[in-house]
């Protein structure tokens, strides 16, 4: 079977509404009967929550420097099998990768690599007959890029909306498939890091979203935009050039299949607390082992059959309160990591398994944590962004056969290790990490890095597994 049909939303720049329509455009198709599958290109972990809420479907992400060009097209071709389209929200503006030389690790990049047509979001806010020059210079820039089609966001008024398209009548030739006017009642909570994760709304929040989703659906065309889709594929499908591993029916790399499923039970950190996880990650860990989802805020215990945890990424700082109130769950993590229980952590999960989190909103006072890291985590408002790359350069931990870890590190925190006790794992070629460009905190078999990884393009997963095969015997 092939892989389906899909769409790139893109935006000029970050801010100008890729979400709400991304979401609008998934909601839209829905409603239209078809099956949907949302992806989310780049690295961040709080847009695909927005996406499950419309689709009901897990949104993955798609990013090539974490996964590896075969990597992302093996995911998109897995998960997108069985729906009638894919939507992709892209990453920042259209063209924003790695660097300025060139496309890569950009909307851009994936878009070329899955040969998909392009929706460009531009706002419209303080513009008219500017507009279609911004739309006309994302069209020349990249001809290889195929910019299908417009949508107009932040408009203000049908006369606004008229000068537009009076401008792009004359200079751009490609259609306008949605306008959407600007409306101060549809908000989206923030925090520090963006949107504020699916897992914390609530209900009322849920619906409340639902509806300002379909009331920007209202203002896209979807008859167009669905020919737009057809047309691609219809042409793609047609010309040898284009052929890929998407439209290879005899391709059946999957890293995912051909795995012998242990009884091994791991646990895995899920609540407001902790939530960043990359669905692909555990969608394979699934394949190899029995998951177990546990909550460091209301749980008081571990399982006594468990053989290994994961903390993912984060707000721990949020509640760190309700995460030091529940001391029965601290005190049996930092048992079970005495142990050699193996326990890998990022991010927010590095935080948790310090000693103290203090700092969030200017508070002075130190909420303790886990810990068992000799270190403490301040919250600085500073932010802490981009992709790593690192390089192992201890054997002591349980990555035995994992040389090179390409990850990304997105936090507001620093971690302030003992000086004259701190063990750290990765020497970083790319990124920050937690002091002097060194990542990865580890004593025993316990590992935390401010780095995010993706298991799909590494030995992570095999060699935490494998860790966790020897703590079971």
């Amino acid at each position: 079977m092939l892989a389906s049909p899909g769409i790139v939303i893109a935006g000029t720049n970050s801010g100008v509404g890729k979400t709400t329509i991304s979401m609008a455009i998934m909601y839209g198709l829905e409603r239209r009967g078809f099956r949907v599958q949302p992806f989310k290109i780049g690295p961040d972990y709080i847009d695909p929550s927005y996406h499950n809420m419309i689709t009901k479907r897990k949104s993955r992400n798609l990013d090539v420097w974490l996964m590896g060009k075969q990597g992302l097209v093996e995911s998109y071709r897995r998960n997108s099998i069985d729906a009638d389209y894919a939507v992709l929200e892209g990453v920042m503006g259209l063209y924003d990768g790695i660097n300025g030389k060139n496309n890569f690790a950009s909307t851009a990049n994936v878009t070329e690599i899955l040969d998909l047509p392009v929706i460009l979001v531009v706002d419209a806010k303080k513009a008219a007959r500017s507009v279609a020059a911004i739309a006309l210079g994302f069209i020349k820039f990249d001809r290889r890029i195929k910019i299908s089609g417009i949508i107009l966001n932040n408009l203000s008024s049908e006369r606004h909306l008229k000068y537009i398209i009076e401008a792009f009548d004359s200079k751009v030739k490609l259609p306008i498939l949605g306008h959407i006017f600007r409306n101060k009642e549809i908000t989206y909570t923030e925090r520090h890091l963006g949107l504020v994760p699916g897992t914390e709304l609530n209900i009322e929040d849920h619906k409340s979203i639902a509806a300002n989703t379909g009331l920007v659906a209202e203002n896209i065309d979807f008859d167009k935009l669905i020919d737009i889709i057809k047309n691609h594929n219809r042409a793609k499908s047609h010309s040898p050039k284009s052929k890929n591993l998407l439209q290879d029916p005899e391709y059946k790399y999957d890293r995912f299949h051909n795995h012998k499923r242990s009884t091994l039970k791991v646990l895995i950190a899920l609540d407001k607390s902790f939530n960043f996880y990359y669905q692909d990650n555990l969608d394979l860990l699934s394949k190899k082992v029995k998951l177990q989802f546990f909550s460091p805020i209301e749980d008081t215990d571990i399982p006594s059959d468990c053989s290994g945890i994961i903390l993912g990424g984060g707000f721990p700082e949020v509640i760190a309160d309700k995460l030091e109130k529940n001391s029965q769950m601290r005190k049996s993590i930092l048992k079970l990591a005495s142990d050699g229980i193996p326990i890998y952590a990022e991010c927010g999960g590095l935080m948790y398994l310090t000693r103290s989190i203090s700092g969030f909103k200017n508070t002075k006072r130190k909420y303790r944590m886990v810990g068992f890291f000799d270190a403490d985590t301040l919250m600085t408002g500073k932010m802490t962004l981009g992709y790593t790359e690192g390089r192992i350069i201890q054997n002591q931990s349980f990555l035995k056969n994992t040389k090179k870890v390409k990850g990304h590190e997105f936090h507001y925190s620093m971690v302030i290790p003992d000086k004259n006790d701190s063990r750290m794992l990765y020497k970083l070629s790319r990124g920050k990490g937690i002091l002097d460009g060194m990542d990865g905190l580890y004593d025993g078999n316990c590992v935390g890095s401010y780095m995010h990884t993706h298991f799909i393009n590494s030995n992570i997963c095999n060699d935490f597994i494998y860790s966790c095969l020897n703590y079971s015997k």
